[in-house]
């Protein structure tokens, strides 16, 4: 009995040790869980990474919202949000590392989203402590944003990724220093009670190129594990995540969706 005892503990401790992320992987991970019916485990240090195109809108010129947008930030005023610990000049906002993320007072469902992002000039750091901040949509599913130009780390924590989702279909990046933009069009998911009857769809444009084409969101997206829709929810905040690196944010509108008359 004593021997049948100590094979199962020593079984379920190396199934937790399986579980538990490796530390300085900055390319992935061969031990993290993988999403039902995925071929690639979370972080998956084999998985292929996105060919590199070069868009043709780096540091583009701001685009102007549409007359039916709702600006949440146009460079100067910050009404729209709860929390933005964040400095403010030059038409832009910059996160301050370790002093928290920036949540919109509003809460949003379906959204066309739009918003500018630069990371550090300075290259400082690799993998993902290289430009890392994110896109929370409803501060739960990340659309990842990260500089990604020339910057080797695990496919599906680059740019425009679903974190630890899905890849981009191409990696659209610009230089370090220079503007980038995401326009995301966002289908939040619904629930009846607790049981979940609709996931989250994204589609993302990346500088002018789609990298994701209506993907279905498998769920809430952390670090190194498999993310799941155990917590029911109606519309909640936006939020930019604050990743310790100084990106750069200005320009940022959306646009509910509203459905078809």
């Amino acid at each position: 009995m004593l021997k049948n005892t100590l094979i199962l503990t020593a079984a379920l401790a190396a199934s937790a040790l399986a579980q538990t992320p490796q530390p300085n992987h900055d390319l992935g991970y061969d031990n993290t869980p993988t999403y039902p019916g995925m071929k690639w485990r979370v972080h998956d240090s084999t998985r292929p990474h996105p060919e590199v195109v070069t868009p043709g809108m780096c540091n583009a010129p701001s685009l102007k919202p549409p007359s039916d947008a709702e600006v949440l930030f146009d460079g100067k005023d910050t009404s729209k949000w709860s929390q933005l610990p964040w400095k403010l000049e030059n038409g832009y906002m910059e996160v301050i590392p370790h002093k928290g993320g920036a949540i919109t007072k509003e809460a949003f469902g379906d959204i066309q989203l739009h918003l500018e992002w630069a990371s550090p000039a300075k290259i400082e750091g690799a993998s993902q402590n290289r430009g890392n901040s994110g896109v929370m949509l409803m501060g739960k599913y990340e659309v990842q944003v990260l500089d990604s130009y020339q910057n080797p780390t695990y496919a599906d924590g680059q740019a425009a990724a679903i974190y630890g989702q899905y890849t981009p279909l191409v990696n659209a990046s610009c230089k370090p220093g220079e503007w980038q933009f995401y326009d995301i069009i966002f289908e939040a998911p619904k629930f009846e009670g607790s049981k979940l009857v609709k996931p989250a769809f994204v589609t993302v444009i990346h500088n002018g190129v789609i990298v994701e084409n209506h993907e279905q969101i498998l769920g809430t997206t952390p670090h190194a594990q498999v993310g799941n829709y155990n917590t029911p929810h109606g519309d909640l905040p936006l939020e930019l995540q604050n990743h310790n690196t100084s990106v750069r944010y200005r320009n940022i509108w959306v646009r509910r969706l509203k459905p078809r008359i």
